[in-house]
């Protein structure tokens, strides 16, 4: 998998995990959280999100970007200086202006817990043990919520942690840690629901990429 995929896996991972996990109240048990987040990523009527991600490896930052993703339902745009990935529900398309190469792929039903919304939505009580681990300061400064999600069975993934802003029930940030090593941390600046792009927007275009080399991994 080359880096520019890995990225748009890793980014569209970790903003839709944030987004589908809005925290409503103290009280409440992260068993109940999640059930009515199903219902509010149901209603968002497509997203679009500013983001930063920082990454580490072993403790050591290896790298910073800084892009925007659209999501509506289970497709996705992502786009930042290295890489811009369109995802329609089944075919994925990565373009790295680097060197002007676009990777057709179909991601697996592995790939896809990873980064498709529905998919995680309706499996984490299987896959997941979430909780809620109190109360903590955002890096924009705003009150949060803190909720871990650990995986059931051994995967790539250690765990998740999840900042919530508490007022606005909106992500502040996301870190994952992965087994190799290495961690993701996603800071999100700008969330804007209600934006319900077409279907044509979640597909790679030829015209406006003419000297692209097309490259199909199916």
């Amino acid at each position: 998998m080359t880096k520019g995929i890995k990225i748009g896996y890793i980014v569209a991972s970790l903003l839709w995990i944030s987004y589908i996990f809005p925290f409503q109240s103290i009280a409440q048990n992260a068993t109940s959280i999640l059930d009515k987040a199903a219902s509010t990523f149901e209603k968002a009527n497509g997203l679009t999100a500013n983001f930063t991600m920082y990454m580490s490896n072993k403790g050591q930052k290896v790298g910073a970007l800084s892009g925007t993703i659209d999501i509506n339902g289970n497709k996705f745009l992502l786009k930042t200086q290295e890489v811009t990935t369109w995802f329609n529900g089944t075919t994925q398309w990565t373009y790295m202006p680097q060197t002007q190469e676009v990777n057709i792929t179909t991601p697996s039903k592995e790939d896809l817990q990873t980064t498709n919304p529905s998919i995680l939505l309706h499996s984490y009580k299987k896959e997941f043990t979430p909780a809620y681990k109190g109360e903590s300061t955002a890096s924009n400064g705003k009150a949060a919520y803190t909720i871990e999600l650990l995986p059931r069975k051994k995967s790539d993934i250690i765990k998740v942690e999840l900042q919530i802003e508490k007022y606005s029930n909106l992500p502040a940030s996301i870190s994952a840690v992965m087994r190799n090593g290495t961690s993701s941390t996603v800071h999100i600046t700008k969330i804007k629901t209600g934006v319900n792009q077409p279907d044509s927007f979640f597909v790679f275009n030829k015209k406006y990429y003419p000297y692209a080399e097309i490259v199909d991994l199916r």
